[in-house]
């Protein structure tokens, strides 16, 4: 087992692994490291615990110190200069009439670099541009393009819920989210609905799936043939979160009802009638999934 801290560099960014060494790190100290990129200022969201060796990236980096107060104050002016920088890239780009956004700008803790991030349709030549920043910073210049879900995280803003959007707030990293997802949580396949600011499908889809894969294992289909108390009849709407469904019964005196029974009730014989599709979910035919494909990643 080996001895790490979990630290973070931005807010609701990855968190990775370093080790303490000898030194008294405790949770939400701010910490000077040295990483790939030179030496960082983070801040430790994970106190002092043991992994195995599978749960990092060897060799490990280590905590060089606790942050000072004067390191606060670097920090500080780190900020102050990258919103200056961002004022200043910005007018470069628009100088050399290129087809990108500049999203953020950071410099690392040393100044070794600066790190412009910027969204694009496509590809784009910025060597230019690179020369240009390089001769008003004096320092290496990093031009890092990313994409929609990286720039609503890094922009933040309030989605469809009320809330500030997850990325912002807590997510470290994005999980993959399909259109198979809205299917299985019954939701409409508007876009307009079930995508974030991003234009992407919603975050938020992912945190349930794993109870409606669950569930779905024990619910029949629409069409399937079942026994009920009542007697035989087909499944014409299901209600996965509250395992009930509703089913067509014919009764003993000959009439046909629609009862509603929880899914322990019924048992299913195996058949089933196509006559009957599904009203929602996963067999959805009024849905058109060419019109919700550029939603996923």
């Amino acid at each position: 087992m080996i001895k790490v801290v979990g630290v973070r560099f931005k807010k609701a960014g990855k968190i990775y692994y370093f080790d303490p060494d000898e030194i008294e790190v405790q949770n939400n100290d701010f910490v000077i490291v040295e990483t790939a990129r030179g030496i960082e200022f983070g801040h430790v969201v994970v106190g002092p615990k043991e992994v195995t060796e599978d749960e990092i990236v060897s060799p490990l980096k280590k905590v060089l110190r606790i942050a000072l107060d004067e390191d606060f104050d670097t920090h500080r002016e780190n900020k102050k200069k990258a919103k200056e920088a961002l004022e200043i890239c910005e007018k470069k780009v628009a100088d050399h009439n290129l087809e990108m956004k500049l999203v953020d700008v950071e410099y690392t803790f040393d100044n070794n670099k600066v790190i412009f991030y910027f969204t694009a349709d496509g590809r784009v030549d910025f060597r230019d541009l690179v020369k240009d920043l390089a001769s008003i910073f004096r320092t290496r210049i990093e031009l890092r393009q990313i994409g929609v879900r990286d720039e609503a995280k890094m922009i933040g803003g309030v989605g469809p819920c009320g809330q500030i959007t997850c990325c912002t707030r807590f997510l470290g990293e994005f999980a993959p989210v399909s259109i198979k997802m809205a299917k299985e949580q019954s939701l409409s396949l508007n876009p307009t609905k079930i995508s974030g600011l991003c234009g992407r499908l919603m975050c938020c889809l992912k945190y349930e799936q794993d109870t409606y894969e669950e569930l779905l294992q024990k619910m029949p289909n629409v069409g399937d043939i079942v026994t009920t108390p009542q007697g035989r009849g087909i499944i014409v709407d299901t209600y996965t979160l509250l395992e009930r469904v509703k089913a067509k019964v014919k009764l003993e005196d000959g009439t046909e009802d629609i009862l509603q029974f929880q899914v322990d009730e019924i048992k299913r014989t195996g058949k089933y009638d196509s006559s009957y599709q599904r009203y929602h979910g996963n067999n959805n035919r009024n849905s058109k999934d060419e019109d919700v494909r550029g939603l996923e990643d």
